[in-house]
């Protein structure tokens, strides 16, 4: 980094009453990600690290924002804010061994750069799908307003990253919520080669703030104590008025969107043009021309950094490479969870699936008073299931939350609620509608605690099934989706008593589960249920009947519909096995029963390839073999959507041939 030959200054800095250690600590802490920044650059051409994603010229935003808030206040930043990790002060050490995926770093070589968070210097790091961070800091904002402690969140995103869904439903929510987010709109004129111009067609992203109902401001990012001033009013008045304010910082990306992209894409004039902005040279030629810094001073500065930088690449680099180890790797994917059983009382009454739910969700309320519960309709209404009628005149509509219709950012703001120590349940409207959230689900809930120890307190209520002529778009059972993405549990009961146990348990569990409600059993199955909380262990499947001619392996609907045909064909001797919990798996039972009948019939709701049926299929393949007398038979419906009229959702569903595959599997 070089002074200009000139101390031309071309910003008008205003100083006004910031004190002289106040300028100079903002100078270092611009300096410092710089000089970083022209270390790894070196590096990287030495092939000694594998990527790099350039914030130069970028610094002053982020050493702005890091310097305005507390620090215990929440910022997610994004991968060329290195100036926010610096600012908060940590260990370079750190740093430079995350970058190198070595075992000193914060996600343990399993994620790279800045996709980490920590809790210490409160941070959380992006994942490249950009939008998401939206919606954790609408959460985390939430969590800060239910603790009424005044503070405020801000969270980062490029104008590209503006674009995509999930940024415009997290605005929205923090403006029909009054969330204090600051929502920083880095705008540097490319994302990756896209310019401004094929991104968006409003004059100022800053414009959208009207639309949100919400203030928004523009300020030059490239000037610091433009930066540090206006923020600084900003989130005073935030603190004292929790609201959302989106600020859009007009700065350039002088460097490729990755080192490797290059940036020949740009016209050279408009090199030129911001680099004479240069954020840190031309704050430098400001405090010389003030008399506050001199040259020898910058050379101070400037040995005593890069001898930090040097100190600590020293010990990043002699650090060994990590161990592989698959029980490590394993053990971490979910957050350790001592289950203690809460065991049920003696009084007990009748109760439809859908009314142990509600009971069950009730108590949980009433004993984790951090319990927030968040969907489409959930308060005054009830839910369209009623599933939460009268809950906001127990509980108040701060912990009985109406959201707009937006899954995605409401997915996301319960990872962010789980960060600030609160858990949430979230009622999907119908398990369909997961899709509308499906990325922050099995990327963010799924992921985070493996990536960075930080675990997500989630519980998703899916109502789900056909048999209730609602069509295509309110039918599905889309279980599979979810079994498959480690980090994920998956529970479906199907009785009124489990129901009620397991809904608990997930709850009281630290880590994401899907609760799947089957919509046809709500109300035609009842069942005695005792009266006070308990819970139920998952991972452990339930033998409804014994027998030692076959094993039936279901779950959901397909548990009833084993049982009426069983209870027709009297003669069969048939274990019964209800799985109840998806992921985690009762293998055991399972493996126990198909060596006790050597015959398997698994029965599914779902279309058949690729649902669990063929996975339990091969496991039972792979670890019962030679106890088997017959192949392993799975029966599922049509590889169809699900039709709405009466007679072809008859035909859909495996059902009707349940009692003909059945008898021709026991007569193999």
């Amino acid at each position: 980094m070089k002074s200009q030959t000139a101390t031309k200054v071309h910003f008008n800095y205003d100083r006004s009453d910031l004190s002289e250690s106040t300028l100079l600590i903002l100078y270092q802490r611009m300096l410092k990600p710089r000089l970083i920044e022209e270390k790894m650059l070196i590096l990287l051409r030495q092939g000694k690290i594998s990527k790099w994603f350039s914030g130069i010229g970028q610094e002053a935003i982020s050493v702005g924002v890091a310097s305005v808030l507390n620090a215990d206040e929440y910022i997610l930043p994004m991968h060329r804010n290195l100036g926010v990790f610096t600012t908060r002060e940590i260990s370079l050490f750190r740093l430079f061994s995350q970058w190198q995926g070595k075992a000193n770093g914060f996600t343990k070589g399993r994620d790279r750069s800045f996709h980490f968070g920590t809790q210490e210097y409160k941070i959380v790091g992006m994942i490249s799908h950009l939008g998401p961070q939206f919606g954790v800091a609408d959460g985390i904002a939430l969590g800060n307003k239910l603790k009424d402690n005044n503070q405020v969140c801000a969270v980062f995103t490029g104008e590209g990253g503006t674009s995509e869904g999930d940024i415009h439903e997290a605005m929205n929510v923090a403006s029909v919520w009054k969330l204090p987010v600051l929502f920083c709109i880095e705008n540097n004129g490319y994302g990756l080669s896209t310019p401004t111009d094929e991104q968006y067609n409003c004059e100022h992203l800053a414009d959208r703030g009207k639309g949100y109902g919400m203030d928004a401001h523009i300020i030059e990012g490239n000037n610091i104590l433009d930066v540090y001033k206006q923020l600084t009013t900003i989130v005073e008045s935030m603190r004292s008025n929790p609201r959302p304010v989106l600020v859009e910082f007009k700065t350039f990306r002088m460097r490729g969107h990755e080192e490797a992209s290059g940036t020949k894409y740009v016209p050279q004039d408009l090199m030129d043009e911001w680099e004479v902005k240069d954020p840190l040279i031309n704050f430098e030629n400001f405090l010389v021309d003030q008399g506050l810094l001199s040259e020898e001073k910058i050379d101070t500065y400037k040995q005593d950094i890069k001898k930090e930088i040097d100190e600590n690449l020293e010990l990043a680099f002699k650090e060994p490479v990590i161990i592989a180890s698959e029980s490590s790797e394993i053990n971490d994917v979910y957050k350790e969870f001592e289950y203690k059983a809460v065991i049920e009382n003696d009084t007990t009454e009748e109760l439809r699936l859908v009314d142990a739910i509600s009971q069950g969700l009730k108590q949980s309320m009433q004993r984790h008073e951090n319990l927030v519960i968040m969907g489409q309709d959930v308060a005054e209404y009830g839910g369209v299931f009623k599933i939460t009628e009268g809950f906001v005149d127990e509980f108040g509509k701060d912990r009985v939350r109406n959201t707009p219709i937006c899954e995605s950012a409401i997915v996301s703001a319960a990872m962010g609620l789980s960060i600030n120590g609160f858990k949430s349940v979230m009622e999907m409207q119908f398990g369909d509608f997961v899709t509308s959230g499906f990325n922050p689900i099995v990327n963010y809930l799924a992921k985070s605690q493996y990536r960075w120890n930080q675990n997500a307190d989630v519980v998703i209520r899916m109502p789900c099934g056909a048999g209730v002529g609602a069509g295509p778009f309110h039918s599905q059972t889309n279980e599979a989706w979810f079994t498959h993405t480690p980090g994920l549990k998956v529970v479906y009961p199907a009785f009124p008593y489990d129901a009620k146990g397991l809904l608990a348990t997930a709850i009281e569990d630290p880590n994401p589960v899907l609760f799947f409600e089957h919509k046809a059993l709500y109300r035609s199955i009842r069942q005695q249920v005792p009266t006070d909380y308990y819970t139920l262990p998952l991972g452990q499947a339930a033998r409804l009947r014994e027998g030692d001619a076959i094993t039936i392996i279901t779950y959901g609907a397909g548990v009833h519909w084993a049982l009426d045909v069983l209870e027709e064909m009297k003669t069969v001797a048939a274990d019964l096995i209800d799985l109840r919990t998806l992921s985690p798996l009762d293998t055991e039972t399972i493996f126990n029963s198909v060596k006790k009948t050597s015959k398997v019939l698994i029965v599914q709701e779902d279309s058949l390839f690729g649902g669990i049926a063929s996975d339990i299929s091969a496991l039972i393949s792979e670890h019962c073999f030679e106890w088997l007398d017959a192949p392993v038979r799975r029966l599922a419906s049509l590889e169809t959507p699900i039709p709405f009229a009466a007679n072809l959702e008859e035909q859909y569903l495996p059902k009707r041939k349940l009692k003909a595959v059945l008898s021709e599997l026991i007569a193999y």
